[in-house]
């Protein structure tokens, strides 16, 4: 992801990108599908663009935000992304490949919130992904259940924007950073 508009493939053996995917404006996340076969792109023009990698072609488009995506996130199973975005919104996105047009949005998650500071903030899913979770720059962590979404825990106790969440892969645990420089990790209740 880059403020020169492209998204680019690098391989280490080669010590170099190996194809540039370029998009109209900014880009501000990135996510590879479970195969690797397709690379996610979003960025300041509000939208996903699925590219198929070994033809560097874009393959679709989804759109429902309305302002700068910050982070994308393959669920566990491979058949959904979570986006986050400046909009204040968490959306999943059913990417499978029979899936077409307005189907493909599921659900937006509520409550998480940006600020001026505009910082990338992240999303997660849960190991089993049953829950999501989102950074806030209202200093809480959010979490919400995937099937409903409805919030399960809003978490308060950061002092500053909470950047980043990530789910434990095996326990029922959370960790979470923010801009106050502390990371916090706790149990979630079963």
């Amino acid at each position: 992801a880059s403020d020169d508009r492209t998204a680019r493939l690098w391989d280490a053996r080669v010590r170099g990108d190996v194809a540039t995917l370029e998009h109209e404006y900014q880009v501000t996340a990135v996510s590879y599908s479970a195969d690797g076969k397709t690379v996610y792109a979003g960025g300041i023009d509000n939208g996903i663009t699925a590219w198929d990698v070994r033809q560097k072609r874009k393959v679709m488009t989804m759109k429902g935000h309305t302002d700068t995506i910050t982070y994308l996130s393959l669920s566990p199973d491979g058949n959904h992304l979570l986006s986050n975005s400046m909009d204040g919104t968490v959306r999943s996105w059913d990417i499978r490949p029979f899936v077409e047009g307005n189907r493909r949005h599921i659900r937006t998650f509520h409550g998480g919130t940006h600020n001026a500071e505009k910082g990338l903030l992240n999303c997660s899913w849960s190991a089993d992904g049953t829950m999501v979770s989102a950074g806030s720059a209202d200093r809480a962590v959010h979490i919400w259940d995937v099937p409903t979404g409805e919030e399960l825990y809003y978490l308060p106790g950061h002092a500053g924007c909470v950047n980043s969440v990530v789910f434990h892969p095996t326990e029922n645990v959370v960790a979470s950073g923010s801009s106050d420089k502390s990371i916090y990790v706790g149990e979630l209740a079963q």
